[in-house]
């Protein structure tokens, strides 16, 4: 799930001069260290088993004073701080927030801060790279055609286009020892919009779109592979039947060489632990995962709170669900969404800084497999 909006461009020309002129990207030579890896379809950090648990938090790079943001600003000490070390966070590393919204120029600052934090508190972070659903870039879908060439082709923030995003990402990041690895885009699925709107109902999933994503992840995922060495590439996927990915289409793209972790992403079935159905439901993703060797992670989970449930409901609700996939065989289990800003007298999937999932994540991080 993501909720997002923003966009501006610039010619490849200046952003030839923009970059050089900007301050010089850290020193990334030789061979990158991958703290994090995947052992069949468990993960591991620094050799040990791993079973990391954390929060979905994608405003951490939004600074106001120098780009168009995505959510409220955080302060990362405090939050990175509140968790207990070696905990895992999912944000937005998208190219538009690379941008100062004063200059145009890039500017990584604000994101540089987030790596730097996550180090010094002994956390793991995972960046996505792009949204599928174009929430905080251009606010636009990203279509079909866009899989097939587009995210080679299509210049967006920065006068950049995906390809060339991911390039400058890994390059710059891929030796934070807070890196978890890349997720490319978060919830791809290579449908065609039929009308303004492109409502999730009215859209056409082509018949192609199982091959089309896992060309995709094949030649992106590969392209991440060679750039960032060991780091991992994860999924992104939904799991729950989307186009491209619906019934045994997840197992076949799951299955791409360029991928190394799959996702799944777990809403409506309050306190279920293995929700959806026979065809895609959690227990079969899970199954899926083993076929091909993968660990599977449920890297959004949420439910909502406030003022339709109290915060201790949902909490409990949680240790419910996770304690059952857990059991099942999932590799981790990330909470959707944590924000600086909670509404607590409305009935909403925000996770605030005194919320008691944080220490339910406290617990299972400490919990044995």
């Amino acid at each position: 799930m993501t909720s997002r909006s923003c966009r501006r461009a610039w010619g490849i020309g200046l952003l030839m001069v923009v970059v050089v002129c900007w301050s010089p990207l850290p020193d990334v030579s030789g061979a990158p260290v991958a703290r994090v890896g995947a052992a069949g379809v468990a993960l591991e950090l620094d050799g040990a088993d791993w079973w990391p648990s954390g929060f979905d938090a994608y405003q951490l790079a939004t600074d106001w004073a120098v780009n168009t943001g995505c959510g409220a600003m955080v302060d990362l000490d405090d939050y990175f701080g509140s968790l207990p070390p070696k905990s895992l966070t999912r944000f937005d590393l998208f190219a538009q927030l690379a941008i100062d919204k004063n200059t145009g120029s890039l500017a990584f600052g604000p994101m540089d801060k987030v790596f730097a934090a996550a180090a010094r508190h002994d956390q793991l972070v995972l960046p996505v790279l792009a949204a599928g659903d174009g929430a905080c870039e251009s606010g636009q879908l990203k279509q079909r055609d866009w899989y097939v060439s587009g995210w080679r082709t299509e210049i967006a923030a920065g006068g950049m286009t995906f390809e060339q995003w991911m390039r400058t990402a890994i390059r710059r990041w891929k030796n934070s020892p807070a890196l978890a690895g890349w997720e490319l885009v978060g919830e791809p699925e290579p449908s065609i919009c039929t009308d303004e709107s492109c409502a999730w109902q009215t859209r056409l999933c082509p018949p192609d779109s199982a091959m089309v994503l896992r060309s995709f992840f094949d030649s992106a995922g590969g392209r991440a592979h060679r750039l960032g060495g060991d780091g991992l590439v994860w999924s992104g996927l939904a799991g729950g039947g989307q186009c491209g990915t619906a019934g045994p289409e997840y197992q076949f793209v799951g299955a791409s060489r360029g991928l190394d972790v799959l996702d799944y992403h777990d809403y409506g079935s309050d306190g279920v632990p293995l929700p959806g159905d026979q065809w895609n439901g959690l227990a079969e993703r899970i199954r899926q995962a083993r076929a091909v060797g993968k660990p599977l992670v449920v890297n959004e989970i949420g439910q909502n709170a406030g003022s339709c449930t109290s915060l201790e409901q949902r909490a409990a609700d949680f240790r419910r669900k996770v304690d059952g996939q857990r059991k099942a065989g999932t590799a981790a289990a990330l909470f959707w969404a944590f924000v600086p800003d909670p509404r607590g007298e409305q009935c909403t999937y925000d996770i605030g800084p005194d919320d008691p999932t944080f220490d339910l994540v406290g617990v299972l991080t400490s919990a044995p497999g």
